[in-house]
């Protein structure tokens, strides 16, 4: 028996050795093909070597362990088949089994480290949300040391001195990092300049400058420091400090600490559009900085469908091989910061023309986005990949001067302005005389809302803060490229608004999406046709003379083009045996060569329907039976050269060279994305029998500095 318990406990003390080994340090990283900072292949660093993680078993419980070990909440999707590119060297981890509550996938069961019959082809990536966690490594370390494993930093930001704390936005000062609920600073002395390209560009600002060092040298002197314990090495090209790696340790001994230099200061460099000022708003609308690059179709200042100049003329750019360092080249060449995200497949709909760019490499440092490699090919691209980017842009403070009250959801209501008065700043309505889509679009931007979907002159279902009834600003007119309402035209101290504000305030509702109509100038078949309309006065045996086309309008955009007024206010047409949605939908005008217009034919009606639709697009819109009108995403209403109206009356032109022109929604009825895309313009040749066209053009196709920038300079794209 005194055997039998010795064994018994012999063997018991070996399982209890067994049963719980320590888990092996690992840290992961995102890598490969990735658009974004918060997505891509999972690495793996152990024992000083990176390795991925083969998709074998992988699911969702383990790509949140994954994320969460990366300081995000949690994951949106994981991708198998090496989705985000091949990666290299060991695949540490196969067969992984998470529950989704353990520390890190080292906790995860698995074959064990570097035991796996995977190849590249099956690398496991993972999609993370964008919020981080409190505590989150801000920035990952280039060692297996496990001493640097478990740094937390919080945020990061730059903190400006006293004197400048008033400037907007912020340009300069001490970049200081949050570490266990504390800001502490780094330590200049392996601090280099791509650090600081990295830090301004995570601020929106595209460059960096050099500053004062004596000035903040005497006042760090005057100031108790409190250092963090690592320096910071950056490439320069990463989009978040948090892609930087952590270089060495520094060595934390009081007043001692960092005694051959000074705590870190950036100076970063704004865009034009950015230029600091001590004044709560701008007295500037936003404009590109650069005619070679612009964005169309987004939300917000810094977003939108890239677009490239070629010969003049506007183009896209194919989303193939599209990253996150070809989208910050194109972000720091518009004024703009580094690139938040680089957007594929249209996302901010689709473009019209040609496709300029495909395949694009970018070394990161390009001064702008044609400097960079491309296939002069774009064969097989069409709209339907169009890149788009993301950019970050300085905190203006805008959001704060600006609110919605009384809606039902944070996206609509009357808009309430802080404005001074009597030397204090003090909430106010807008005055709603002249309020229309544009001064709803500025609004909108200015929250970060998106688009305006409408405009409101009346509010009193919205009851919003009885003490900012008064009215504080009137005489809006804005043109719809502002950042801040503050920007746009408006009476100045002395306000003027007959019927007040309360109930008549202006009020808006805002969309992320919007429709964006285009005219297809290639399919506007223009043919004579003998008739004529100076009408009235005319014998009624006499003849008109009628120049008739075909018109055929896309909805180019995110959402689906309806009609402002609702089915109860349409006019039924008998000739037509439909109902008409829009009092005033398109303009057809003829100018002479110096834009004085010479004859229109006005398009007072307008009925809207899916004539045709791109393939695997379902029509939605019909007009008959009175039927829901509108133009789906996608779908194009095209009204023949035989209906009624679709004519300008030509009886009594001369002879001579003239501009055909077509503007649609010309009254911005509907809300769009776009505007500028609405008008077509075509040269023509009327020999008093017969019209010719020639050199059609959408409004904005083309470079309104044509003979000053030509974009890319040759029809043949090449790799430079």
């Amino acid at each position: 028996m005194a055997v039998l318990s010795g064994c018994l406990l012999v063997v018991v003390g070996v399982l209890g050795v067994m049963s719980e080994p320590p888990a092996p340090r690992i840290q992961l990283r995102l890598a490969g093909d990735k658009r974004k900072h918060y997505e891509g292949r999972v690495e793996v660093l152990y024992n000083n070597e990176w390795g991925t993680v083969c998709d074998d078993d992988f699911d969702m419980s383990a790509a949140h362990v994954v994320c969460r070990e990366l300081g995000y909440l949690g994951a949106v999707s994981w991708s198998p088949s090496a989705k985000f590119g091949k990666g290299e060297g060991r695949i540490w981890l196969d067969n992984v089994h998470c529950t989704g509550r353990e520390t890190s996938l080292a906790d995860c069961p698995s074959n064990g480290l570097g035991v796996s019959d995977c190849r590249h082809s099956e690398d496991v990536g993972v999609v993370c949300t964008q919020k981080r966690i409190p505590g989150f490594q801000f920035i990952s370390s280039t060692s297996n040391d496990v001493e640097t494993l478990d740094v937390r930093v919080e945020d990061v930001r730059i903190r400006a001195t006293y004197s400048q704390r008033k400037r907007v936005p912020i340009t300069e000062g001490f970049v200081e990092l949050k570490d266990g609920g504390k800001w502490r600073q780094i330590c200049d002395e392996d601090w280099n300049m791509m650090n600081s390209r990295v830090v301004c560009g995570m601020y929106g600002f595209p460059g960096v400058k050099g500053f004062n060092t004596r000035a903040y040298k005497l006042l760090s002197q005057r100031r108790k420091k409190n250092y963090w314990g690592y320096s910071v090495n950056c490439t320069g090209n990463e989009a978040h400090l948090s892609s930087c790696r952590m270089g060495k340790a520094v060595k934390l001994v009081g007043n001692s600490t960092c005694v051959k230099g000074m705590p870190v200061v950036v100076s970063c460099v704004p865009g034009r559009a950015f230029a600091p000022t001590h004044s709560a708003g701008f007295r500037k609308a936003y404009r590109p900085e650069q005619p070679l690059v612009r964005l169309r179709g987004g939300a917000n200042v810094g977003e939108g469908r890239v677009e490239v100049l070629k010969n003049g003329v506007w183009g896209t750019v194919c989303d193939d091989n599209w990253d996150l360092r070809a989208a910050t080249v194109v972000c720091r060449e518009l004024g703009f910061g580094s690139a938040k995200e680089a957007l594929t497949g249209a996302r901010m709909g689709q473009g019209m023309g040609s496709v300029h760019m495909n395949e694009v490499e970018c070394s990161g440092f390009e001064k702008s986005v044609t400097e960079c490699f491309f296939n002069k090919e774009a064969l097989g691209c069409s709209h339907e990949e169009d890149a788009a980017v993301r950019c970050n842009v300085p905190a203006m403070g805008f959001h704060n001067r600006l609110r919605l009250a009384g809606g039902r959801n944070p996206y609509e209501g009357r808009v309430e302005v802080l404005n001074e008065r009597n030397g204090s700043l003090v909430w106010g309505t807008v005055c709603s005389e002249s309020w229309g889509i544009m001064e709803a679009m500025v609004v909108c931007r200015q929250l970060g809302l998106g688009f305006a979907s409408h405009s409101f002159q009346e509010t009193w279902y919205w009851p919003g803060d009885v003490s900012a009834d008064g009215v504080v600003m009137s005489g809006v007119r804005c043109s719809g490229t502002e950042m801040s309402l503050s920007q746009c035209l408006h009476h100045g101290k002395h306000v003027s608004c007959p019927k007040g504000g309360g109930r008549f305030a202006a009020g808006v509702s805002c969309s992320h999406t919007a429709p964006d109509l285009v005219l297809n100038a290639e399919v506007c078949a223009h043919e004579e046709n003998c008739l004529s309309s100076t009408a009235n006065a005319a014998d009624h045996a006499s003849y008109r003379r009628l120049l008739r086309f075909s018109s055929q309008i896309h909805n180019n955009g995110q959402s689906d083009f309806r009609p402002r007024a609702g089915q109860n206010s349409w006019i039924w047409h008998e000739c037509h045996r439909h109902y008409h949605s829009m009092e005033v939908f398109t303009h057809y005008d003829l100018l002479s060569l110096n834009g004085t217009k010479v004859a229109e034919g006005h398009k007072a009606s307008f009925c809207l329907e899916d004539t045709e639709c791109d393939e695997g697009i379902q029509k939605r819109y019909a007009c008959a039976n009175f039927g829901q009108q509108g133009i789906t995403v996608g779908c194009w209403d095209t009204y023949r050269h035989d209906i009624d109206c679709q004519w300008i009356d030509i009886t009594d032109i001369k002879p001579g060279n003239y501009i055909f022109q077509v503007v649609i929604n010309p009254n911005y009825e509907v809300a769009e994305s776009d505007y500028t895309n609405n008008i077509m313009r075509c040269k023509c040749r009327y020999d008093g029998h017969r019209i010719w066209t020639y050199n059609c053009h959408i409004g904005g196709s083309r470079s309104s500095d044509m003979d000053e920038f030509t974009g890319i300079l040759t029809n043949q794209l090449q790799r430079r």
